[in-house]
């Protein structure tokens, strides 16, 4: 690739000083602070390129002054070696490789809305080539180089983007703001539904002609906005046609189903290909044609049901069920160059191993990236020599890094390090498993993390943490929002329960949660926590605290009012009244969850509400907590309202944080910096 030369250089240099600056930290490490996770560098969206021979990436790193993430794209060989910045604008994203691995398309806001940018690895600046007024989102190439396809937001009424630009200019002029809707769903986690719909957009590579509408129309979005997203549109190896997902019910507030269509690239009547009521989407073609590997939920209504790989053979039209027999939850499915194999990740038990599969029903799962937590697939191109994947992988204790393999799973190899200067002067433990007897006398696994600097003739404050979902699990996998070893860094032992409801332990085991929200879960986190004081004698019983957000929150809500163990609570978005949680968006959450509607089955929404036991103590006890985001249209701020109200009338010590700028999640850097202190100055009240 010409013009790359310097490039190299300068990122050999880099290398060569990073190397230097581990040796000469090695030996002063200090427990990790919120400083030390904050100053590190998101990995994302690995692509590589169809030879196999680059990866390219974006890093994202967060800028406190300006209070966001600033994001560039870089490339690496799969052979090692210096790691290369491709853009500096600070706002690019989601590159995707011409089929001839020439050319990069990203999307960058770096003029204002986000747009599609082509930039050549032969040298030059990025090239504008969309100029929406509406933007541009989730870019992809077609296979034969000639199109690039995005989305854009659009109002399904209008015929061009003249008629988007003035109903938008309009709309900003005028003095009243008042949201209106006349259907289900109007909001969704932090945006109002506007009138505007993602459709689907072609655009000649070479900018020879104006974007087309592929879904003129269309009142749905393309992907689904409640659960959409990149995987769920590719188009077909010939460039002929684009596969998508779209969910066409009319009241999608209590729909997960979703189905896949196809439409012409030239344009034309949208075809739909599945019709079960469940959630149909990741479409990949087989890379002969013949075939669209896909993941289906079967259950409708249900958006925890396990995901199964299907097959849909386009001569007869019809899907075949590969992976019925196979007790987890398919995701991010890739084939191999030779259309035989179906290669796929699923989450196992904290991890999230990588899995191969004959295409064809009753064929086995094999592991061949085990025991570790992957995701984010890319594969190279079905001509390319060497068959090579590349990957992100993280654990507890090293954010996401760059991975590349052989597609058969060996060779593995790491081939970022943008975090290890940092990480090398971090003292950090990793996650110690086991398994305990939760209820009904079902096995339950744990995780414990000791602080740094551990001694095991100390006594040491527990804390508790109680992950959301519920139809989630705790992994072994970095995150930012509730770091782990950020938690433990002051010297609490951390405890994380995969509790009834859990996913990567069986469909059952994930149902079990269904109108018992704090029955067996709650059982099997009191049993965790019981099991942990006698497995490890240096836990201090008498300083322990519980900490959760989203579903989590509502574990902490619930342990306020039905136990007085612990020293203090931390509630973040939870989950308080079960009645008035009924504003919230995915309605068919609630209705699933709770096995009906608020006045068709009102005993239990009555009996799962933590505020039906407010009094029953006398008092709340435990001192709390309370943490929310004003823009959280998943789980209503006001439910963190009303537990804090009911706290401070029944005298509890407590604390009320509301975030005005921040939805379900604190994703802003000083917001984090805020919300991380006062979280553990909270826990060193109570605990130290």
């Amino acid at each position: 690739m010409k013009g790359l030369s310097l490039r190299c250089a300068l990122a050999s240099a880099l290398v060569w000083a990073w190397g230097f600056t581990i040796s000469a930290q090695q030996a002063a490490k200090h427990p990790i602070t919120f400083d030390d996770m904050i100053k590190m560098h998101r990995v994302a969206e690995p692509q590589i390129s169809p030879d196999g021979k680059w990866v390219a990436y974006t890093l994202a790193t967060p800028d406190m002054d300006a209070n966001r993430n600033v994001a560039n794209i870089w490339m690496v060989s799969t052979s090692g070696g210096a790691r290369q910045q491709l853009t500096q604008s600070g706002r690019d994203s989601s590159p995707v490789w011409s089929p001839d691995g020439k050319t990069i398309a990203f999307l960058s806001s770096r003029s204002g809305e986000s747009q599609v940018y082509l930039l050549s690895l032969e040298g030059g600046e990025a090239q504008l080539l969309t100029k929406r007024s509406t933007s541009a989102d989730l870019v992809k190439w077609s296979p034969d180089g000639r199109t690039i396809a995005f989305t854009s937001p659009v109002y399904p009424d209008c015929k061009d983007d003249d008629c988007n630009k003035k109903r938008d200019e309009e709309k900003e002029k005028n003095q009243v703001k008042a949201h209106v809707a006349e259907h289900l769903l109007y909001r969704h986690w932090t945006h109002w539904n506007e009138g505007k719909r993602s459709h689907l957009f072609v655009v000649p590579a070479d900018g020879s002609a104006a974007p087309r509408d592929l879904t003129p129309g269309a009142d749905y979005d393309v992907p689904p906005d409640e659960r959409g997203g990149p995987s769920d549109i590719n188009f077909s190896p010939d460039s002929k046609e684009i596969c998508f997902t779209a969910v066409t019910d009319k009241m999608e507030a209590i729909s997960t189903n979703g189905d896949l269509f196809t439409v012409p690239l030239a344009g034309g009547e949208i075809q739909q290909l599945t019709k079960q009521p469940g959630f149909d989407g990741g479409p990949v073609y087989s890379p002969d044609g013949k075939y669209i590997a896909y993941h289906a939920q079967l259950a409708p209504e249900y958006e925890s049901d396990r995901w199964r790989v299907m097959l849909y053979d386009r001569r007869t039209g019809k899907s075949e069920n590969l992976t019925e027999g196979f007790d987890r939850s398919a995701d991010e499915l890739g084939w191999s160059a030779d259309s035989k194999s179906i290669y796929f990740t699923a989450e196992n038990e904290t991890q999230k191993p990588l899995y191969e599969m004959a295409a064809r029903p009753g064929a086995e799962p094999k592991k061949i990236l085990a025991d570790t937590y992957n995701s984010a697939l890319s594969f190279s191109g079905p001509g390319s020599t060497e068959k090579t994947m590349a990957f992100e992988r993280t654990s507890l204790t090293m954010p996401a890094e760059v991975f590349a393999a052989n597609t058969d799973g060996s060779n593995v190899r790491q081939l970022t390090h943008h975090n290890a200067s940092i990480l090398a002067t971090l003292e950090m433990n990793p996650q110690e498993t086991f398994w305990f007897e939760g209820a009904e006398g079902t096995k339950v696994q744990a995780m414990v993390i000791r602080p740094p600097n551990f001694n095991a003739s100390k006594k040491y404050p527990l804390l508790v943490l109680l992950h959301g979902g519920p139809q989630t699990m705790w992994s072994n996998a970095w995150g930012y929002r509730w770091n782990p070893e950020v938690f433990s860094a002051p010297g609490y032992l951390t405890l994380m329960i995969n509790r009834r409801g859990s996913t990567g332990y069986g469909q059952k085991f994930t149902d079990e949660i269904t109108n018992d929200w704090g029955g067996k879960a709650y059982v099997d986190v009191m049993d965790g926590v019981d099991y942990a004081l006698k497995k490890f004698p240096f836990i201090d019983g008498a300083r322990m605290a519980a900490a959760g957000g989203s579903y989590g929150g509502y574990m902490a809500d619930w342990i306020a009012t039905h136990n007085g163990r612990f020293k203090a609570i931390i509630s973040h978005a939870g989950v308080y009244d079960k009645v008035a949680m009924y504003a919230t968006e995915e309605l068919w959450f609630e209705e699933h969850d709770m096995q009906g509607t608020p006045w068709s089955n009102p005993e239990s929404y009555h009996k799962w509400a933590p505020v039906t036991y407010a009094g029953e103590l006398g008092k709340f006890k435990t001192p709390t907590l309370v943490i929310c985001g004003e823009r959280d249209y998943r789980v209503p701020y006001t439910q963190s309202l009303e537990f804090f109200s009911a706290l401070q009338r029944q005298g509890v010590p407590s604390k009320l944080v509301v975030f005005p700028d921040e939805g379900h999640w604190v994703l802003k850097p000083q917001n984090a910096q805020f919300w991380y202190k006062t979280f553990l100055d909270w826990l060193a009240l109570y605990l130290k």
